[in-house]
């Protein structure tokens, strides 16, 4: 039916005053507009307002009913029974449902699901403890309340610590006055929280009972009452911990030695260098390379950038190959050897030997070469070893050593104090100034080794560049291991079965006019090919005295 129609301003005005204050009169009805949506079901049209004025205006087009108590959607407070579990809130973000826009929450109003009340209940119950004023009254009055003199967080932190090394200070106070030995960990975590000079005059300053300070400064307290008890601690701690601090440096400088004697005294790494220094001369042969006497050892990391031109074998595949060759053919000749074979040339040491046995000279050049990364285990090692912090550490030994003679013979002797501390302190002293003095000795002797390891590749070098090269040449180990495994794993090319000779003179004449057949490898780096025939004399000597 059509809205009924607004009433007569003039009855309004004469049957009752001016509408009270903040009732603002019913908009009239735009022309043409639709009739309201019917309700639903159970909700009468809104009864056509009275004469008399002041009457609320009605609820604006497409506004819903009044809400039955238990409808879902809304979760305002008090909706829900006075009985009602209270859960645990979940977050999100309420979003205003227009129905006009046939969202799809007007689809949910009438949907099949029902809440399991008691599950939910269960599962996320929430009902926290809520004490009365009269409860917190009397917790608050059974905590008990500390003079604080330290800062909070340092108090805090002390205060864990020895919770959880269980030291009381008892056994702080005994070993600070007969020289016991302490925990490493106690003693570095004191002088971290050591407390500033004010806070050390308030704990000296404070006369009240010891009860009413918390845990750190009861502690602290009896701690800062024994005299020179932080110069003290510094003195436990290098005592607790010179042994150790000796041994692993000790280790330290043993493998820095043996590093230096196995890269000097390595033969195959010294060939390794030798076929390096001839193949770059021959490759820079003609240019301001060329010519070179010696050259840096990073310069090894740098052979497997160069590429053949079948863009796969490098230039330290190239070197690799041969000095598997010539390990192979000393291989050969030591075998020889050893069945009383002599005046046997390099060149002639693989003319009779079969192609199963050459393959096994072969393997036998590979392995050694293989094995170059185990035979230079110690260089490896030496790599690994942080040089700065080593250094770093006999510095701070010989300081501590000073500082703690010092103390001995200054403060300790001016305070007269005959304890077992300073018993203690006067033999370790005695016996530790001469184990340190070894160290420092120890050390200078062999970072001079070191340099002079240095000098002995790359000429008169810096201090510390002996100790880089222990890393360049440890990298350049991991990347031989690589070729090497790859020229392990590479597929073998099928041997040709020598071809019957008729007589002697057709296998003369043959070995006059047939060329030698060329070595693949020359083919890809053919500037190397003239190398290997100047040199074919030299490496064969050399071979033999090596």
């Amino acid at each position: 039916p059509p809205p009924p129609p607004p009433p007569s301003l003039k009855s309004a005005s004469t049957s009752a005053g001016p509408p009270p204050p903040g009732a603002p009169p019913p908009p009239p009805p735009k022309a043409g507009a639709p009739p309201p949506p019917p309700s639903k079901a159970g909700a009468p049209p809104p009864p056509p307002p009275k004469a008399g004025g002041g009457p609320r205006p009605p609820p604006p087009l497409g506004s819903k009913g009044p809400r039955p108590p238990n409808a879902p959607g809304r979760g305002g407070p008090g909706s829900g029974s006075a009985s009602k579990a209270k859960l645990k809130p979940f977050f999100w973000d309420k979003v205003a449902n227009t129905p006009e826009q046939g969202q799809v929450w007007n689809q949910i109003k009438g949907g099949s699901f029902q809440l399991n009340d008691a599950k939910i209940e269960t599962l996320f119950g929430y009902s926290p403890v809520e004490k009365s004023k009269s409860d917190k009254k009397e917790s608050t009055a059974q905590e008990p309340q500390f003079i604080q003199l330290l800062d909070g967080k340092k108090a805090q932190n002390l205060a864990i610590m020895l919770r959880a090394l269980n030291v009381t200070s008892e056994e702080v106070s005994d070993a600070l006055v007969e020289g016991n030995e302490l925990p490493v960990e106690l003693l570095q975590t004191l002088l971290k929280m050591a407390p500033t000079s004010d806070e050390e005059l308030k704990l000296r300053l404070f006369t009240g009972e010891i009860t009413q300070l918390g845990p750190a400064e009861r502690f602290l307290k009896v701690v800062v009452d024994i005299p020179f008890a932080y110069q003290k601690m510094e003195t436990l701690l290098f005592m607790c911990s010179l042994h150790d601090e000796l041994t692993a440096t000790r280790e330290s400088f043993q493998i820095l030695e043996a590093a230096c004697k196995e890269l000097k005294s390595s033969r195959l790494f010294l060939k390794l260098l030798e076929a390096v220094l001839k193949t770059g001369n021959r490759m820079n042969d003609g240019t301001f390379r060329g010519g070179a006497q010696a050259f840096k050892l990073d310069t090894l990391l740098k052979l497997s950038d160069v590429r053949g031109v079948d863009g796969k074998t490098t230039l330290l595949h190239f070197v690799v190959l041969e000095i598997i060759r010539t390990e192979g053919l000393r291989a050969a000749r030591i075998a020889r050897e050893s069945r009383s074979f002599s005046s046997i040339k390099s060149e002639d040491l693989l003319e009779d030997v079969s192609p199963d046995d050459e393959e096994y000279y072969r393997n036998l050049g590979l392995q050694a070469v293989s094995n170059l990364s185990s035979e230079l285990e110690y260089v490896r090692k030496a790599a690994a070893l942080d040089a700065e912090n080593l250094s770093s550490n006999v510095a701070k030994v010989g300081h501590a050593m000073v500082k703690t003679r010092n103390f001995l013979n200054t403060e300790m002797k001016d305070s007269g104090e005959k304890s077992g501390f300073h018993e203690t302190l006067e033999s370790f002293v005695k016996n530790a100034e001469s184990s340190v003095m070894s160290l420092l000795e120890e050390e200078k002797k062999v970072m001079d080794l070191v340099k002079s390891t240095g000098d002995y590749f790359h000429g008169n070098v810096k201090k510390d560049e002996g100790l880089r090269i222990f890393s360049v040449v440890r990298d350049f180990l991991v990347i031989l291991d690589k070729v090497c495994r790859e020229v392990k794993n590479a597929p073998k090319k099928p041997t040709q079965p020598p071809k019957k000779q008729t007589s002697n003179a057709s296998t003369s004449s043959e070995s006059r006019v047939a060329p030698p057949s060329p070595d693949p490898r020359q083919k890809l780096f053919p500037a190397i090919a003239q190398q290997r025939k100047d040199d074919s004399s030299s490496s064969s000597s050399s071979d033999e005295k090596s």
